[in-house]
């Protein structure tokens, strides 16, 4: 028994590897579904919330322990950890069926092989029909589908043939040598050869979707058209304080902007595909193209800061560019809300889903549909053709990839909500420190220097103060660089006279009518974290 798991085993990890090169190639190059991530976006969707957020916690922990960039490796680490799933509840499979093969006297066993694939490539099939995302036809893509699993399970079938000829009916080939070195002399040569055929499948698969993959997301992560003609004016340009060497850049490029979505890959919608329908209580139910929803309404930019609810003190989660787009309130104007209508109920092409309390959109004129980035169209995976902007809010209230708004009387609580995060989500005060800039000691008033920089936030309520202090002393002011707009982190600096040895820098700041942030540790659950944030530099 345990014999046959481990042959089982490793036969179903040489075979599933390869098949889901081969899926991941085939992904690439025609569009079909790939399962393991189709099956971990299933997943996502059907767990527990608080699992899920479980899951996302411990990723995230892990990450941060291991010295590792979340926004850099956050998805990355996501879609590994999908293939890992898919594959390694395949390789179980795959074992137990060696385990119990003989006890269902399968004595056919390629044919016994189709029927496992059938049994395991169905479900997985309906699984993909309604989560993924596909470039052909879903009968093509189940077609493929089911075909790549009767291949897979014929070659369990056949291996399973190989390794035990005398259970099925399969002889093995006369030797003249004892029959018990002829069947470990055999199993040794069909296991290197079969080893040997699928590595040169799932390298030569992988290889070549990764590379395709990576052109795919670089046209994705691009912005589109520009809907500009001059370069970005910044407001604070001529401000005398200067972010200090080291500090993240003020603007964030849009290709370095943080990005956090439901599945495994960002949600793609073809312009000419995307209509929007604004439909429920109102007195005259549009749909709009994305030409006819910048033609008709006046545009105004924002410069925004946006943060991502699930970030830690100090998080990557957090990136600043140029909005553009079309007021709520002239949105809504234009379908008539009924007086009755309470909340907007939005819809995304990721299957996410938000409700937006139309008092908050009466109150404030620069909730926004924005549909460009840094004077250009979205980009593709940043949610293209039409995503909201709230102020004040986490990331996790404002949905992207907007395909339909309803109005309505009813709350209906959004996807996260319903996953046990706040319902309100208002964005927290932070501050962080990027940076000790122990190569640029500089003097003042005679005195030499070392600059700290760093960053501070209150979401639209605005910065009024940032302070440091050096290994618990007092808390000292820190300069502040006037902010790009009213709903942007703002920059600030300090110059410490320095001393020697090794050192713990923290930071605190006030809200601009003077509320201090909050200074107790708290975890990212189910409001956003606080606390101080810490630094520690040697001089």
């Amino acid at each position: 028994m345990v014999k046959k798991l481990a042959f089982g085993g490793l036969v179903s990890l040489l075979l599933t590897a390869a098949l889901t090169a081969v899926h991941f190639l085939a992904s690439q190059l025609i569009g079909t579904s790939f399962i393991p991530y189709d099956f971990f976006n299933w997943m996502t969707r059907v767990l527990p919330g608080n699992l899920i957020t479980f899951g996302i916690d411990m990723m995230i922990d892990t990450m941060l322990a291991l010295g590792l960039s979340v926004v850099d490796l956050a998805k990355t680490a996501e879609r590994a950890s999908a293939v890992l799933q898919f594959v390694g509840i395949v390789v179980v499979l795959g074992a137990v069926i060696f385990a119990v093969w003989d006890r269902l006297k399968l004595r056919r066993p390629h044919i016994a092989g189709l029927i496992v694939g059938a049994i395991v490539g169905l479900p997985l099939l309906t699984i993909s029909r309604s989560v993924a995302q596909l470039d052909i036809s879903p009968l093509l893509n189940g077609l493929w589908l089911l075909a790549s699993f009767l291949v897979w399970g014929w070659f369990i079938g056949m291996a399973y043939g190989r390794l035990y000829p005398s259970e099925t009916e399969m002889e093995a080939e006369p030797e003249a040598v004892p029959a018990n070195d002829v069947q470990v002399m055999d199993r040794r040569r069909f296991l290197i050869q079969l080893g040997a055929s699928t590595a040169v499948l799932t390298v030569a698969g992988t290889g070549i979707g990764a590379t395709l993959a990576r052109a795919e997301r670089a046209r994705t992560s691009a912005g589109g058209a520009s809907i500009s003609s001059g370069d970005i004016v910044f407001p604070n340009a001529n401000d005398p304080v200067m972010p200090v060497p080291g500090t993240r850049l003020e603007y964030t490029p849009v290709s370095e902007h943080y990005q956090v979505f439901l599945q495994t890959e960002p949600t793609i919608i073809e312009e000419e595909e995307w209509q929007l329908p604004i439909t429920g209580m109102v007195d005259n139910p549009r749909m709009f193209t994305l030409q006819q929803f910048r033609d008709e309404f006046e545009s105004f930019d924002q410069f925004v800061t946006l943060t991502c609810i699930s970030g830690r003190v100090g998080t990557g989660l957090i990136s600043t560019t140029k909005w553009t787009g079309a007021s709520a309130q002239d949105v809504l104007a234009a379908v008539g809300v009924q007086p009755e209508a309470k909340y907007l109920f939005i819809t995304s092409g990721d299957g996410f889903y938000e409700s937006v309390d139309l008092e908050l959109i009466r109150n404030d004129r620069r909730i926004m549909f924005c549909y460009a980035w840094d004077d250009k169209l979205l980009p593709k995976d940043h949610g293209f053709p039409l995503r909201i902007w709230i102020p004040d809010r986490y990331g996790m209230k404002q949905p992207k990839w907007i395909t339909g708004i309803e109005v309505t009387d009813e709350y209906q609580p959004g996807y996260w909500v319903e996953r046990n995060w706040d319902e309100v989500a208002r964005v927290k005060a932070t501050s962080v420190i990027d940076t000790v800039a122990v190569d640029n000691v500089g003097a003042v008033d005679g005195q030499q220097v070392i600059p700290v920089g760093g960053i501070a936030y209150a979401g639209a309520r605005g910065i009024g103060g940032v302070e440091v202090r050096v290994d618990g002393g007092e808390w000292q002011p820190a300069q502040l660089r006037a902010p790009l707009s009213e709903t942007t982190w703002v920059i600030w600096r300090y110059e410490w006279p320095f001393s020697e040895g090794d050192h713990l820098f923290e930071v605190r700041c006030t809200e601009a009518d003077g509320t201090p942030q909050i200074e107790e540790a708290h975890d990212a659950r189910p409001d956003g974290s606080s606390g101080i944030h810490s630094y520690e530099a040697a001089v």
